[in-house]
C-alpha cells in the first residue's frame, strides 16, 4: 500500500492537499523558477566543453536530443504534478506507483542530482566572479580559490540565507536574476550572430579524421554523448514540481510552468550553441568561459564583462531553485518516516520554510564546492537525472493502469507513445556515459540502500499504518 493510495482512498485527487500550504507561486513565478533553475553554468560553460571535446558543431543536435528527452519527461512530470501537488517530485511519483523501496532509491538519486549539481554551479559561480574581477583589472590572490574555494562557499551561504527567509522572497530574487540573465543570453545571440561564419559549422573537420563529416566530427556517438553531458543544463525544470505545495491553482500553473520554461530554455540553448560554434572553429573553443572568450576573440573584450555578469546572475538563480527543491524532497521523505522528521520536516515558525534541512544541505554543498573539483561530478549529475526522468515516464504509465478513474487536471497526450519514448531516449543517453560513471552511480545507490535498511525501513510511516491495521482485531461481518 503506497502513501498516495492511502491518501486517494480518503479524498479525490483534485481536492485540497492534506498538508497546509502557503500558496504564493503563480504561473509566471513558476515559469521564472523553471528558467532560473535551468539556465546557468550549462549555457555559459558546458556548451563550449561539449563542442570542443565531444560533439563539435553537432552540439546543436546534442541540445536538441536532450531537449526532446526532457519534453517527454516533462509531459509525464506535468501530469503527476497536477494530479496531486506534492513537494517530493519524482520521489513521490515513484512512491505512488512502485512502492517504498524504489521511492527511496529515486529519492536518494535526487539527493545526488540536486546536491552535486549545486556544488558544481557554485564552483562555476566562483570562476566567473574571479574572471569578472580580472576583466576589470582587479587581481584575485590565488589563495582565495585554492586550496579552499572561498567564493563558492560564500555564495552558498548567501543562497541558504535567502531560502530560509521564505518562498516569496526567494521567488522575487529569482525573478530578478532571470530577467538579468535572459537579457544577457539574448545579447549573446543577437550580437554574436553578426560574427558567425557558416563555414565554421561545415568546413572544420576533426584533425584526426579529415575525411569525416565536418558538422559531426565525432559522429552520432558524439552527439549522444554530448546530449548526456548537456543534460546537466536541463535538470532545472523538474525543480518546478518540487514547489507544488506553494503553487496557486497547481492543476493549471504547474504544467504550464514546467512546459513553458523548458521550451524557452531549449530554444535559447540551441541558439547559443549555434552562435558559439559559428563564431569560433570548434577545436579552438576556450575550455574556460568559452562564450566570453569568443566575444574577446571577436574584438569585444567589454562584452566579456557583460557575459560574466549574466553568468553570475544565471548561476545564482540556479542555486536558489535547486536547493529550495532539494529541501522539499527531503521534507517529503521525512514526512513518510524515511528520514528524521525533526531535522528534515521541521519548518521555521515565522517563514514556514524547511530551515534546518536548508541549512544542512547548504552547508554540505558549500563544503563540497569549497574543497572538491567538479570534473567528475558533472557526469554523475547527468546520470542521476536521466535515471529519475526514466522512472517518472514509467510511473505515469503504471498509474494510468492502476488508477484510471482519477480526475487528472492535466493529461500527458499519447501517454503510451510519449512515456516509452522518454524511457528509451533517457536510457540511451545513460548508455553513452562512461563505465566509471555507472560504477559511481551503483556505489552511491548501495550506500543509499544501507541507509534505508538502517533507518528508513524501520521508521516508515506507511509501514506503521499497515502494521497498525494488521494488529487490530477483525470486525464482525454484519451479514452474519
Amino acid at each position: 500500500m503506497s502513501r498516495w493510495n492511502q491518501l486517494f482512498a480518503k479524498q479525490p485527487p483534485t481536492g485540497p492537499s492534506p498538508i497546509p500550504r502557503i500558496q504564493v507561486l503563480g504561473t509566471g513565478a513558476l515559469i521564472a523558477m523553471g528558467i532560473g533553475a535551468t539556465i546557468g553554468s550549462g549555457i555559459f560553460v558546458t556548451t563550449g566543453q561539449v563542442a570542443a571535446n565531444v560533439a563539435g558543431p553537432g552540439v546543436m543536435l546534442s541540445y536538441l536530443v536532450a531537449g526532446f528527452a526532457c519534453v517527454l519527461a516533462a509531459l509525464c512530470y506535468a501530469e503527476f504534478a497536477a494530479l496531486h501537488p506534492s513537494g517530493g517530485s519524482a520521489y513521490s511519483y515513484a512512491y505512488a506507483t512502485m512502492g517504498e523501496l524504489l521511492a527511496w532509491i529515486i529519492g536518494w538519486d535526487l539527493v545526488l542530482e540536486y546536491g552535486v549539481a549545486g556544488s558544481i554551479v557554485a564552483v562555476g559561480w566562483s570562476e566567473h566572479l574571479v574572471q569578472l574581477f580580472q576583466s576589470i583589472g582587479v587581481a584575485i590572490p590565488p589563495w582565495v580559490i585554492s586550496p579552499v574555494n572561498f567564493p563558492a562557499a560564500f555564495i552558498m551561504v548567501v543562497v541558504t540565507y535567502i531560502l530560509v527567509r521564505g518562498v516569496e522572497e526567494s521567488a522575487k530574487m529569482n525573478a530578478l536574476m532571470v530577467v538579468v540573465k535572459i537579457g544577457i543570453v539574448l545579447f549573446v545571440i543577437l550580437v554574436g550572430a553578426w560574427f558567425v561564419l557558416p563555414e565554421n559549422w561545415t568546413n572544420v573537420p576533426h584533425p584526426n579524421n579529415p575525411s569525416g563529416s565536418a558538422f559531426l566530427p565525432f559522429g552520432w556517438g558524439g552527439v549522444m554523448t554530448g546530449a548526456a553531458m548537456v543534460f546537466f543544463a536541463f535538470i532545472g525544470f523538474d525543480a518546478v514540481s518540487t514547489h507544488a505545495e506553494e503553487a496557486i491553482n497547481p492543476g493549471r500553473s504547474l504544467p504550464r510552468g514546467i512546459l513553458v520554461s523548458l521550451a524557452i530554455c531549449t530554444v535559447l540553448y540551441i541558439a547559443v550553441s549555434a552562435v558559439l560554434v559559428g563564431m569560433v572553429p570548434w577545436p579552438e573553443i576556450a575550455p574556460q568561459a568559452p562564450v566570453a572568450a569568443a566575444f574577446e576573440r571577436a574584438g569585444m573584450p567589454w562584452a566579456a564583462v557583460i557575459i560574466d555578469l549574466g553568468a553570475l546572475a544565471g548561476m545564482t538563480s540556479v542555486l536558489l531553485v535547486t536547493f529550495s527543491g532539494q529541501a522539499r524532497i527531503f521534507r517529503a521523505m521525512a514526512r513518510d518516516g524515511l528520514l528524521p522528521k525533526g531535522l528534515f520536516a521541521s519548518e521555521h515558525p515565522k517563514f514556514g520554510t524547511p530551515h534546518r534541512s536548508l541549512i544542512l544541505t547548504g552547508s554540505i554543498a558549500g563544503l563540497m564546492a569549497a574543497l572538491t573539483p567538479p570534473d567528475i561530478l558533472l557526469e554523475m549529475v547527468s546520470i542521476g537525472t536521466l535515471l529519475a526522468f526514466a522512472i517518472v515516464c514509467l510511473a505515469v504509465m503504471i498509474l494510468r493502469n492502476t488508477h484510471p478513474d482519477f480526475v487528472r487536471p492535466f493529461r500527458c497526450p499519447w501517454v503510451y507513445v510519449v512515456a516509452p519514448l522518454g524511457i528509451i531516449v533517457n536510457v540511451a543517453m545513460m548508455a553513452a556515459l562512461p563505465f566509471e560513471t555507472w560504477l559511481r552511480l551503483v556505489i552511491w545507490l548501495v550506500i543509499g540502500l544501507v541507509l534505508y535498511f538502517a533507518y528508513g525501513f524501520r521508521h516508515s510511516g506507511t509501514r506503521e499504518v499497515v502494521s497498525d491495521l494488521q494488529s487490530r482485531p477483525a470486525e464482525p461481518d454484519p451479514s452474519n
